[in-house]
């Protein structure tokens, strides 16, 4: 089974790459975002605890997002693999998610960051505003403070996953079938193993 983190700063190209690398490779995606929504459409306990906490601005904890991404294993016990997608932030939901993997017998095959440098970024979610119309990329200064967010709070994740032999930068400047096919061979190599 692959079990991949797409992992990089806002604005990287993750959703372009996520969607060829499914597509490729057949995995299920697991977004963090779709899944709080599925849980609280569903009205599962999970899904009216999480509501409750956003309803109130706050946080949803990990342990709630963990037992969301348990149930969606639970309910793909025969999938060719995952694509996890914002998630894990921390290094205590990459150890959280690593026991829960641990209990299906999986682990993390390999997280790929789409390395891109931040003036890029910046232009980039600049750009996607104006054609977007979301305003979260229309305002430099927010833009530069979520990346200025990721870069440290999220690197940590990556050091985690570097120290097991798992993590695989690739340029994610150039053309969008180019940074694809390195995203290939990285993949290849961890399933050929």
């Amino acid at each position: 089974m692959l079990n991949l983190i797409l992992f990089g700063p806002p604005g990287a190209g993750k959703g372009t790459q996520s969607e060829k690398i499914i597509a490729r490779y057949n995995l299920i995606h697991l977004s963090t975002g779709d899944l709080l929504r599925s849980e609280i459409q569903a009205g599962s306990e999970l899904g009216l605890r999480a509501k409750t906490l956003m309803d109130q601005g706050l946080l949803v904890p990990d342990e709630v997002v963990i037992g969301m991404i348990d149930h969606k294993l639970r309910d793909h016990r025969d999938a060719a693999g995952f694509i996890f997608d914002g998630f894990p932030r921390t290094v205590k939901q990459s150890e959280a998610l690593d026991e829960l993997l641990a209990t299906y017998d999986q682990s993390i095959s390999v997280m790929i960051a789409l390395v891109v440098d931040d003036s890029e970024l910046l232009s980039r979610l600049l750009n996607r505003g104006k054609t977007s119309g979301r305003p979260d990329d229309q305002n430099e200064e927010l833009i530069s403070k979520r990346i200025h967010e990721y870069n440290s709070k999220t690197k940590p994740v990556a050091d985690y996953y570097q120290q097991q032999g798992k993590f695989v930068p690739i340029e994610g400047i150039g053309e969008i079938e180019t940074i694809f096919a390195e995203i290939n061979k990285a993949i290849d190599s961890v399933t050929s193993k």
